[in-house]
């Protein structure tokens, strides 16, 4: 559903190629919010937990394909290890496995809105964790997207008294959290190879604690029918809008500033909703809507104060 853009900046791009990463990072964008709803009707049929390790296992597979191709596959550093842990467990496996149960029980397009959040709880997590006290354009977006989260978690827009409502936000904004936590880790992290190189391993590491908690969780796969059309939203999901982004990400992420790729990651809960509404029919109430302007401008003066800071 996302990733990590964590190669450095490359300002020295040509302004012949700036088209080109442009559309790539559009089509990024349209692909990880489709991944939502695609998300949404794939676990009609088979169990969250189980989906998180189709996802991350099919797109591992074909990562290590693509890596060794390239002739960069190669075990990683001892430096590198602690964020191939930190992005394989907290990113992708409590980040995608917490949301995908947490669908079962919540609208998409309030779990896209939810789960893009993360900029806001990393100004708290950089306070706790690394000291960093927020400036006031950080205080002013922090405040204003957890008033949009509050609007969004309500009761006047949620059905409280429907089983798994309350535990379904609780954990996608855990999710969020967790994957804040990532991005502090990679901020500070000394890199020895490149993201792209470490992403296979990251999801590897990511597939086989999410394979074992489907078997003791979710219990056999063997209940599930691949039907065709199944097959198409797996392919989707895993091959496509999880390891095809990550190279867009990674190849043409850092082409663009910092600031520019975080504008153009608000996109996915856009791109999210509107699909959920065209796709799966879903109703964004004005009350919803006031909550994801809110929860947008809180990410987007997050991006800003990132972007003043590094001037």
């Amino acid at each position: 559903m996302s990733a990590v853009n964590n190669e450095p900046v490359d300002n020295s791009v040509s302004h012949r190629t700036q088209p080109a990463t442009v559309v790539w990072l559009v089509v990024m964008v349209v692909l990880w919010g489709l991944s939502w709803p695609a998300t949404k009707l794939a676990l009609d049929v088979v169990p969250p937990l189980w989906l998180a390790a189709i996802r991350f296992g099919s797109a591992c597979f074909c990562l290590f394909v693509f890596v060794a191709l390239r002739g960069s596959l190669r075990l990683p550093s001892r430096a590198d290890l602690p964020v191939v842990a930190s992005v394989g467990l907290l990113q992708m496996m409590v980040f995608t496995g917490l949301g995908m149960i947490a669908m079962q029980h919540t609208d998409t397009s309030h779990a896209v809105l939810l789960a893009y959040t993360t900029p806001l709880w990393g100004i708290l997590t950089s306070w706790l964790l690394m000291r960093k006290a927020p400036s006031r354009l950080q205080i002013v977006a922090l405040v204003t997207g957890l008033i949009g989260i509050a609007l969004i978690c309500s009761p006047a827009e949620m059905d409280w008294g429907r089983p798994g409502v309350i535990m379904g936000c609780s954990l996608l904004i855990i999710g969020a959290i967790s994957w804040s936590l990532v991005i502090v880790h990679v901020r500070h992290h000394r890199w020895s190879s490149t993201p792209l190189s470490l992403a296979p391993w990251q999801m590897l590491l990511a597939t086989l604690p999410l394979t074992l908690l489907a078997a003791l969780i979710d219990g056999s796969p063997s209940t599930v029918v691949f039907s065709p059309h199944l097959l198409w939203l797996l392919l989707f999901i895993g091959p496509v809008a999880t390891s095809v982004c990550f190279v867009i990400a990674t190849e043409h992420g850092r082409r663009i500033s910092v600031f520019a790729m975080s504008n153009f990651t608000l996109g996915v809960p856009l791109v999210g909703a509107a699909a959920s509404v065209v796709i799966l029919g879903s109703h964004l109430s004005t009350l919803f809507m006031g909550g994801l302007l809110l929860v947008f401008l809180g990410v987007s003066m997050t991006a800003l104060s990132g972007r003043r800071a590094r001037h």
